[in-house]
C-alpha cells in the first residue's frame, strides 16, 4: 500500500501532490501508483520543484472536477512547469463531512475546505445553513478542524482524512452529484511516447492564436478537415488588459500520426505559440 515519503526514501519511488496527508490527490496517488510513496507538497509548485529537484519521480495534479469544473490556477501553471504529462488518472471523490467526536449537525455552525470541495457540496451547505471556509486543501482543513477540537467547526474531506487526524464521520457522500469524478494529469521531468497501436493516445497542448478576424476558427479548422477530435479545449486570459488569450486543448491522437500532424502543422500556420505539454495513453476510465 503507498505510505507517505520521508527523507530515505529513493526518489525514483516516490509520487508529489498538492496538499496534506489524506488530501484527495493524495488518495489519487494511492489508487494510481500503489507501489510508490507519497510526498506532500504546501503548493503545485512545490509539487512541481519536488519534480525539478529530483526529490520525487512524478507529481499528481488535478485539473477539472466533473461538479466543480476546472482547477483554478492549474492550466497557468502546467504550461510553465517545465514538466512533461505522462498520463492522467480519474478519481472518484466521496466527499465527507468530518467533526470532532462530540459534534454534530445541530453543533456544527462553519465547514472548511478546499473550494472545489465547497462547491461540489453547495448544496448539501445551503440545506442545513453552514458556512463555508476556504483553506488551500481538503485534509489540511480536516487537521485544522481536529487541532481546534470545536464543536461548531467541521471540515469536508476524505475517508482517509478522517483515519489520518482522529475525526469521526459525521455525514457520508455529501457531494450534490452522485459521479463526481476529478481528473488528473501525472507530471515526470522526461516525456513518454506511447504507441498509438496499444489504445487511445491523448495529446495536451496549448496555443496562442493570432489577433486576427476568424484566427481560432482556422487555427481548428485543420482538425476539422483531417478528423482530429477534439475532447477539451478552454481559453483563459494571460494578461491584465484582457488582450491575449491562451488556449488549452486535448486532442485525440499521437503527433507522429498523419493526420494529427497535419492538424497541427495548421495549427501552427494560424498561432503565435504551439507547445505540445504531453502525449501520453488515456485512461480506461474514459471507456467505462
Amino acid at each position: 500500500m503507498t505510505k507517505t515519503a520521508d527523507p530515505s526514501e529513493a526518489p525514483d519511488n516516490v509520487i508529489a501532490f498538492q496538499g496534506a496527508p489524506g488530501a484527495y490527490s493524495d488518495m489519487a496517488c494511492r489508487a494510481a501508483y500503489p507501489d510508490m510513496t507519497t510526498l506532500s507538497c504546501a503548493s503545485f509548485e512545490d509539487a512541481f520543484a519536488a519534480v525539478h529537484e529530483g526529490r520525487a519521480a512524478l507529481a499528481m495534479i488535478p485539473v477539472e472536477n466533473s461538479t466543480a469544473g476546472r482547477v483554478a490556477d492549474n492550466h497557468h501553471l502546467l504550461p510553465e512547469s517545465g514538466l512533461h504529462i505522462v498520463a492522467e488518472h480519474f478519481q472518484r471523490v466521496d466527499h465527507q463531512l468530518l467533526a470532532p467526536k462530540g459534534a454534530s449537525l445541530d453543533t456544527i455552525e462553519s465547514v472548511h475546505s478546499h473550494q472545489q470541495a465547497l462547491s461540489q457540496c453547495r448544496k448539501f451547505l445551503r440545506e442545513n445553513g453552514l458556512k463555508p471556509a476556504v483553506h488551500t486543501d481538503t485534509a489540511g482543513a480536516a487537521a485544522d478542524v481536529a487541532r481546534a477540537g470545536d464543536a461548531s467547526q467541521a471540515a469536508i474531506a476524505s475517508a482517509l482524512a478522517a483515519e489520518i487526524y482522529g475525526l469521526e464521520v459525521l455525514k457520508s457522500d455529501i457531494h450534490d452529484t452522485a459521479h463526481n469524478v476529478t481528473r488528473f494529469l501525472v507530471m515526470s521531468r522526461d516525456p513518454v511516447d506511447p504507441d498509438p497501436g496499444q489504445g487511445l493516445v491523448l495529446t495536451t497542448l496549448v496555443f496562442r492564436v493570432r489577433s486576427v478576424p476568424a484566427a481560432l476558427y482556422k487555427a481548428l479548422g485543420g482538425f476539422a478537415t483531417n478528423g482530429v477530435n477534439i475532447t477539451k479545449l478552454e481559453s483563459y486570459i494571460l494578461d491584465g488588459h484582457f488582450t491575449v488569450a491562451q488556449f488549452y486543448a486535448d486532442i485525440e491522437g499521437h503527433p507522429d500520426q498523419r493526420m494529427v500532424r497535419l492538424a497541427l502543422e495548421e495549427l501552427s500556420f494560424f498561432s503565435k505559440k504551439v507547445k505540445v505539454l504531453g502525449v501520453y495513453q488515456a485512461s480506461d476510465f474514459r471507456q467505462g
